[in-house]
């Protein structure tokens, strides 16, 4: 009984209380160049235009949460409001607040999908407390870029690799219907999304099937594209204003040119090739096709993103300790 809430009691703090101390240093231990978003005393104009208008639920979110903390301030906190005030606006605490919730949702998902069919490494409980750490560590490093939305958007992407291996495992369909319906809502949230659908066909597709004409898969692709695209068009045909648009701006040229975006691909690639290296050839190749149907993401984070910004490739280097050690079945074997 002892042993059991000792287990209890070491689970909560690594998996909800350290991640969360680790991102509240991040929050309002360092400084970076994106720290406007911590003197702006509201939700700032520029989430409404451009591609972040596309991202409604973060935005309602962020105006909820600011008017939230404005109160919280000057009422129940207020004997907290000279120390608030100091280390930030009610804009950036709900900020925190907002996006403190969604980290440990990351972080109970990650934990509920290491210990799905482990293999090698995480069956050893110790081992697998040391992956999840540094799982939240990856995730942590990135957020002097804070935005409101990449948190949310984490959260529903690692909630759709999990659905989709609860449907390799179960192949219940309750399983696969929710995914459709979570990669709906989550286009609301970001762009990041289409990934669920990437990983979803990494696991299932297989080569030898489709020469043998079996279609299988791709009915199953089909409707998962469709819950992306349809949210994804039907807000740019709302949406219609002057100064919204499909991209923030095209960055390439920035992207190879300056020394900190190069940085932030040289860091990105080696992060996740080490991660490649510790797959087994079974891995190796479910790993490989993720990064196939991960082009169209890919391409467009050269394009209109900043690699400096390595938050854009988070979800692919979790994704990466995710893949490297679960037990696929023989099924996703290309």
């Amino acid at each position: 009984m002892l042993k059991r809430n000792d287990e209890k009691i070491n689970g909560f703090l690594l998996v909800i209380v350290l991640p969360l101390l680790l991102f509240a240093m991040s929050y309002y231990g360092f400084e970076s160049s994106y720290t406007r978003l911590k003197t702006s005393e509201k939700t700032p104009d520029f989430l409404f235009s451009s591609v972040y208008a596309y991202r409604v639920i973060p935005n309602y979110l962020s105006v909820q949460m600011t008017d939230l903390m404005y109160n919280l301030i000057n009422g129940p906190l207020s004997f907290f409001k000279d120390f608030l005030s100091k280390n930030g606006t009610p804009f950036y605490h709900g900020l925190f607040l907002m996006n403190s919730v969604f980290f440990v949702l990351c972080s109970l998902i990650l934990n509920a999908v290491f210990r799905m069919k482990s293999t090698g490494l995480l069956l050893n409980v110790n081992a697998r407390k040391i992956i999840h750490l540094l799982s939240v560590f990856f995730i942590v490093i990135t957020q002097y870029a804070p935005t409101n939305c990449d948190t949310i958007a984490l959260f529903c992407y690692l909630s759709g690799v999990f659905l989709t291996l609860k449907y390799l495992e179960t192949r219940k369909n309750i399983f696969f219907f929710t995914l459709i319906g979570l990669i709906g809502i989550s286009t609301l949230v970001r762009e990041t999304a289409c990934l669920n659908i990437a990983f979803f066909a990494a696991v299932f597709f297989n080569i030898d099937e489709l020469k043998k004409g079996n279609y299988e898969v791709i009915w199953k692709i089909i409707p998962l594209v469709a819950a992306f695209l349809i949210p994804y068009l039907g807000l740019r045909a709302v949406l219609v204003q002057d100064e919204t648009t499909f991209v923030e701006g095209f960055y390439i040229n920035r992207n190879f040119s300056s020394p900190f975006n190069l940085a932030g691909l040289v860091f990105a690639l080696i992060v996740i090739y080490f991660i490649y290296g510790l797959c087994t050839e079974e891995n190796k190749s479910v790993f490989g096709k993720y990064f196939f149907f991960s082009i169209p993401y890919l391409l467009m984070i050269t394009l209109v993103g900043l690699f400096w910004e390595v938050r854009l490739f988070l979800p692919l280097i979790l994704t990466g300790f995710i893949t490297a050690y679960h037990q696929f079945k023989k099924t996703s074997e290309s």
